[in-house]
């Protein structure tokens, strides 16, 4: 997201750009967003980062805007809590383009039997059923309305996956969502 506060005197124009890992769902207030103290910080005009920061909470816009991770593939994060060779969560990183992860797949190289894989908040997905052997994915990525399945048509975990180790899929993805339609997109700030 390109995130700026509404606070001309403390923030800049240009605002930030963040990547989101998940949403705050809070009904205690209307929080949007929880950012980290240097995002927050980079929203503010020079020489005010610190005045900004102490205030901890400001109104914001924001607007969706493509991730760019040059040189990176689509990786998967095996997560610590992972026990092979069937209890597997991962978590995605460098996802590019202006998508959502909706839905996930797992299975031994070479097998057309997939097992899904559940969410469990923002990036991270797992299954208790996953196969032994080498691993690949395929991943479901929607940009607006349309979905499409992605997948690494090779090995993407080896037989002896470790915990904490990162793999890259060979996949890169680029697409860019319309945030309602074309052309009714003005690419406004909400």
């Amino acid at each position: 997201l390109q995130v700026r506060c509404k606070d001309k005197k403390l923030c800049s124009g240009a605002g930030a750009r963040v990547v989101v890992t998940d949403r705050a769902r809070m009904k205690t207030n209307r929080t949007d967003l929880v950012l980290s103290s240097p995002a927050f910080a980079a929203m503010a005009r020079p020489g005010m980062a610190a005045r900004l920061t102490k205030l901890r909470a400001v109104d914001v816009e924001y607007k969706r805007v493509p991730c760019e991770y040059r040189g990176k593939n689509l990786s998967v994060r095996v997560e610590e809590r992972s026990r092979a060779p069937s209890e597997l969560a991962v978590r995605f990183l460098y996802q590019g383009g202006q998508t959502d992860i909706v839905a996930v797949d797992v299975a031994k190289v070479g097998s057309s039997s997939w097992k899904f894989m559940t969410r469990e908040h923002g990036p991270a997905w797992s299954t208790r059923q996953a196969p032994a052997g080498p691993l690949q994915f395929r991943v479901v990525v929607t940009g607006g309305y349309d979905g499409k399945w992605v997948w690494a048509d090779r090995e993407v975990l080896p037989s002896r996956w470790r915990a904490g180790e990162v793999y890259d899929t060979g996949v890169q993805i680029t697409d860019v969502a319309q945030e309602g339609c074309f052309p009714c997109d003005t690419q406004e700030w909400r």
